[in-house]
């Protein structure tokens, strides 16, 4: 919330600005006196986090203010030098300190742009730090959503240290599964089973069509192999063939496939919880097919405005 202050003489502006100066040096001072010489500042969008005057303060105190630190970044900040953040100066203490034995201003080779460098941290080894550079933006988004797909894979593996053949091969085993276990039961649940064996289908049928293959002969010759006991057989894209994923060392974490399984399952069970669809037609300013679709959710009534044009 703003709030706004109309001064009209002189005196009270002196007043104003210097009731100002005594609170950013007390608040200067109460950061001296907890012994700490580098601030590290969060970036703020709402309001100015510092001004002039009190960079000016902490410089003749001989701290070291770092500003604009994003949100994102300040847990991995506090992880790396042992500190903790605080919301205001008076909750700063001692306890809540990090070290380092020297910070400054380290200018990258190569290039015109400033980091603030750390060194000798007391606890070194908690959080790690990665450098990407690149000819473009293009590239180096790109190198950052590989090195993000391998931290996903090492965290499922660190998770759940299981490791499947991939491929395909996992799906298929379980969709062969499946089906035998319907063959094996009658009714509603034989027509369950079944229906998720071909869902689990889709997976390599997808995975040997985007590889440019042939998917229903693809598809036929690996649902074939586990039939006839081969548990790690999946689709090899490099030569268009079957072969055994765990020979072509062609392996992913186990947690990945079952967070998805999981995931696709509650999916379609909160889909089978609609009983009812009642469809309102009403009109508006620009035409006069626009309808109100609502969905029964066990009581709870879910509205989705349809536009249908024609």
């Amino acid at each position: 919330m703003d709030n706004n202050v109309v001064v009209s003489d002189y005196a009270a502006m002196d007043r104003i600005l210097r009731d100002e100066r005594k609170y950013i040096l007390n608040m200067c001072k109460k950061i001296k006196k907890s012994g700490a010489n580098v601030v590290l500042i969060q970036k703020s969008i709402l309001r100015d986090a510092y001004n002039e005057l009190s960079l000016h303060f902490l410089a003749k105190m001989g701290i070291l203010v770092v500003t604009d630190i994003e949100r994102t970044d300040v847990e991995f900040v506090c992880r790396t030098l042992g500190c903790t953040p605080v919301p205001h100066v008076d909750s700063l203490s001692p306890e809540k300190l990090g070290s380092a034995e020297h910070v400054g201003d380290v200018v990258l080779p190569g290039s015109g742009h400033k980091v603030v460098k750390f060194v000798g941290v007391a606890n070194p080894g908690r959080t790690s730090t990665v450098l990407l550079r690149g000819s473009n933006e293009l590239v180096l988004a790109e190198a950052n959503r590989s090195v993000h797909d391998a931290q996903c894979v090492v965290r499922s593996l660190v998770k759940q240290r299981y490791l499947i053949a991939g491929g395909g091969a996992a799906e298929t085993e379980a969709s062969l599964r499946l089906r035998e276990l319907a063959l094996e039961t009658t009714g509603m649940d034989s027509h369950c089973f079944k229906a998720y064996a071909d869902a689990l289908e889709v997976i390599p049928y997808t995975l040997a069509e985007n590889a440019g293959l042939k998917p229903i002969e693809i598809v036929t010759e690996l649902r074939k192999a586990h039939a006839e006991g081969t548990i790690g057989a999946g689709i090899d894209v490099k030569h268009g063939s079957i072969a055994n994923m765990y020979d072509q060392n062609v392996i992913q974490p186990l947690l990945v496939t079952t967070s998805a399984i999981k995931l696709a399952t509650e999916t379609v069970c909160m889909i089978l919880k609609v009983r009812d669809v009642f469809v309102y037609t009403y009109g508006c300013l620009s035409c006069s097919f626009c309808s109100l679709v609502l969905f029964d959710v066990n009581s709870y009534f879910i509205l989705f405005p349809v536009h249908i044009t024609g």
